[in-house]
């Protein structure tokens, strides 16, 4: 195996390979990822077992065909360290040595057979979704805040998507909660879209993430009752999804919280930040009292001290105090995309429905906190 190609095409696709393989693995060949020259292009493959990475590389000078695994890491390190836009000149010595040469340096890398690599199908049954990847990405972000971490309850380990209906028009809608908040957000498709609804694990999401930031081409994906598979442009990404129910979320929805409090997304941000300089535990709680015209947010650290502030606020009940967790409050507030941020109130132990005005697709759930 014999190619030629530019180190800043080849960065690219590893870099999305970094977050595929597994660093600490009791298989060896987990850690590297395939190479392998074929009709003119140069195939790149990953896989940790549950998810599988697969580019093309067309802008290539092939000089022989053939394949060899190496080290995804090592290959990675050396590439960011190259100049950029040079040419890589790699050799297929032998069945476990790969030359790499650069200007002026010269890197042997150790191989492992590919016999040794997993085999994988990308064929499926079920019909492709195109989609604007663009709002995917944004629904991706908006519910990924609030995927649990709680190995105990796997199947809240990712996004639950699924097909909603309202208003006579349907929707892709994703859900993500990890019981102490929640977060949907929905992107409408046409209604002859069929789609199964599936549990997409976290590290496919940030892996999804990480590929459609900075691209612009239209994402294709496929599902079928274990896996999906995403295609975007060259790139394909295949992942098993989560084997369990997602619970009925719709019942922790409030629907009558007539309370209502607009408030300045960045001003609250800022605000909650500052206040919480004074505690060592960014997950403490925050105290609002909020009336009329503006909140007072407060925070109380029996090991570091005290912090207050009022900021402006519009709130058209009598007054009410209630707590929350201070990073789920920021994790929702940069989420908004309008100036200003709602909350949908009841009283200070409900769950309180925060929406954006500028994304009626989208809406988030809190608990508040007992302090």
């Amino acid at each position: 195996m014999q190619f030629v190609v530019k180190r800043d095409i080849l960065l690219n696709s590893l870099n999305f390979v970094q977050g595929i393989v597994e660093k600490k693995n009791t298989l060896p060949i987990l850690s590297n990822v395939l190479l392998q020259l074929k009709n003119n292009k140069l195939s790149i493959v990953a896989t940790d077992l549950d998810i599988v990475f697969y580019d093309e590389i067309s802008d290539v000078q092939v000089v022989k065909e053939g394949s060899t695994t190496t080290s995804a890491a090592i290959l990675y390190d050396i590439l960011r360290k190259i100049s950029s836009n040079s040419e890589l000149k790699f050799d297929l010595k032998t069945e476990n040595k790969l030359s790499l040469k650069s200007d002026n340096s010269d890197f042997n890398l150790l191989c492992l057979p590919t016999d040794n690599f997993p085999t994988f199908t990308d064929e499926f049954d079920s019909s492709e979704l195109s989609i604007d990847n663009k709002k995917f990405l944004k629904l991706l972000n908006k519910t990924k805040i609030a995927i649990s971490s709680d190995d105990t309850r796997h199947y809240l380990n990712g996004i639950f998507l699924h097909v909603t209906e309202a208003g006579g028009k349907f929707f892709l809608t994703g859900v993500a909660t990890d019981s102490h908040r929640l977060s949907s957000s929905s992107l409408e498709i046409n209604q002859s879209d069929s789609f199964s609804s599936l549990i997409l694990p976290r590290k496919t999401v940030y892996q999804l993430c990480s590929i459609l930031t900075d691209n612009n081409k239209t994402l294709v994906f496929q599902a079928s009752e274990n896996k999906i598979k995403f295609k975007i442009g060259n790139i394909k990404l295949i992942s098993k999804v989560i084997d369990g129910k997602f619970p009925d979320y719709k019942k922790v929805v409030p629907i009558d919280n007539k309370k209502t409090l607009v408030i300045s997304s960045k001003d609250f941000i800022n605000s909650i930040e500052r206040v919480m300089s004074v505690s060592l535990d960014r997950k403490e709680g925050i105290k609002l009292a909020i009336n009329k015209e503006n909140v007072q947010l407060s925070v109380n650290s029996a090991n570091s001290g005290e912090g207050n502030e009022i900021i402006k606020a519009n709130y058209n009940s009598e007054s009410l105090a209630i707590s929350f967790n201070s990073k789920y409050l920021i994790d929702i507030s940069n989420e908004i995309e309008d100036k200003n941020l709602k909350m949908n109130l009841k009283d200070s132990v409900s769950p309180v429905l925060v929406e954006d005005p500028a994304d009626k697709n989208s809406f988030f759930v809190i608990m508040p906190m007992k302090i």
